[in-house]
């Protein structure tokens, strides 16, 4: 698969920031999906990131232990050629972010914990061309079984609205329904339970139906404009009118299933579609079908300050992807566990340019 011109092949110098980065925590970062690779190969994106490419970076990444930040940098300089990312329709790029919520909740419901987080149904299955019935929509990944041919799953009021229940699919239950679907955004949360334990829980499957995020509804309905939309302004919505949470919440059909999962490491975040652990800072969902898992991305985002109260411009390693996640220029960054990175989290929406790390093989090949 030939290498995409979105890829506009630039060099090291004439990424700003470049030298003033933490390379090293990147590195760490890009380990972890090093030693995942002989596991289970990530898929090569259409734009022809070849993932059989990284394979002498991956190997070098997993037998160096812990270099310091000036052999990290040489690291990615040495195997990596930085392209600028051409946006679709020559927009700017545009990152926004995504956290690990952290809230209270009970195993069993209780009258201050009513709202449940399910785990996958039995009757939900994956669909793709080969058993989709004629006539379903063709985005729909996930049916449900019946003793006939598939059909769409149950959405989002259905569900809560009680279709489901009495399957004892709950794995645990919430005070608040506004913080349960902030979690379904998020695919993961940390589970406060009494006692003091952590639970993980994290994305298992979807009712499969499109996306709807409630800031722009509420922006289309004149409640927020929609340069003021933040989960915080939603959130405060919300809190000034309990009365229409269902009416908007409902217009989101999609519906998220969790499973549970250990919290090893205080520190990362949760497994992901990489099937690594996220690194706060560090880790960036991208387009699947477009990217390729693993790909390092250096990101400008001179307006964002969110992180550390200076211009964004970090190395990221793309290791997640999320329904909204499309084009190749469009990133999600992972500000990592608990209240604090959901208040970076909230506010980021800027317009940034991405330099995808390429590996040096894949231009030299196309210059042949």
């Amino acid at each position: 698969m030939p290498l995409s011109p979105t890829f506009i092949e630039t060099s090291f110098s004439d990424l700003p920031g470049w030298g003033e980065d933490d390379h090293l925590a990147a590195f760490a970062a890009f380990r972890r999906s090093a030693y995942h690779a002989p596991v289970k190969p990530y898929r090569t994106g259409s734009l022809g990131v070849d993932f059989n490419a990284f394979a002498e970076a991956y190997a070098k990444a997993r037998a160096v232990s812990a270099p310091n930040r000036s052999e990290a940098r040489s690291f990615f300089e040495r195997h990596f050629a930085p392209a600028l990312v051409a946006p679709d329709n020559g927009a700017a790029g545009l990152v926004t972010g995504f956290y690990e919520p952290e809230v209270e909740a009970s195993p069993v419901r209780t009258d201050r914990f009513t709202v449940p987080l399910l785990s996958r149904p039995a009757d939900l299955i994956d669909i793709d061309d080969g058993n989709r019935p004629a006539g379903m929509d063709t985005y729909l990944a996930f049916a449900r079984r019946t003793d006939g041919a598939p059909v769409e799953y149950f959405d989002r009021g259905e569900i809560e609205r009680g279709a489901l229940a009495g399957k004892n699919l709950e794995i645990a239950w919430l005070a608040e329904k506004v913080d349960a679907f902030f979690i379904h955004v998020q695919g993961a949360a940390r589970l406060k339970m009494p006692g003091g334990k952590l639970k993980r829980v994290t994305y298992a499957a979807k009712s499969g139906q499109r996306f709807s995020g409630p800031g722009r509804t509420l922006s289309d309905l004149g409640e927020i404009p929609l340069e003021k939309v933040t989960m915080q302004s939603i959130r405060a919505w919300f809190r000034a009118h309990p009365d229409r949470v269902d009416e908007i919440l409902w217009q989101n059909r999609s519906y998220i299933f969790f499973r549970e999962a250990a919290v090893d490491d205080p520190a990362l975040g949760p497994i992901a579609a990489a099937k690594v652990p996220l690194t706060p800072g560090r880790s960036v969902a991208v387009d699947r079908l477009l990217h390729t898992f693993g790909t390092p991305f250096y990101i400008d985002a001179p307006t964002l300050t969110a992180f550390d109260q200076k211009p964004f411009r970090r190395l990221m390693i793309a290791q997640d992807t999320g329904s909204a996640i499309t084009g190749p220029a469009r990133g999600d960054l992972f500000a990592g566990s608990g209240e604090a990175a959901g208040e970076i989290a909230g506010v980021v929406r800027n317009a940034a340019d991405f330099y995808a790390l390429v590996p040096r093989a894949l231009f030299e090949g196309a210059r042949r």
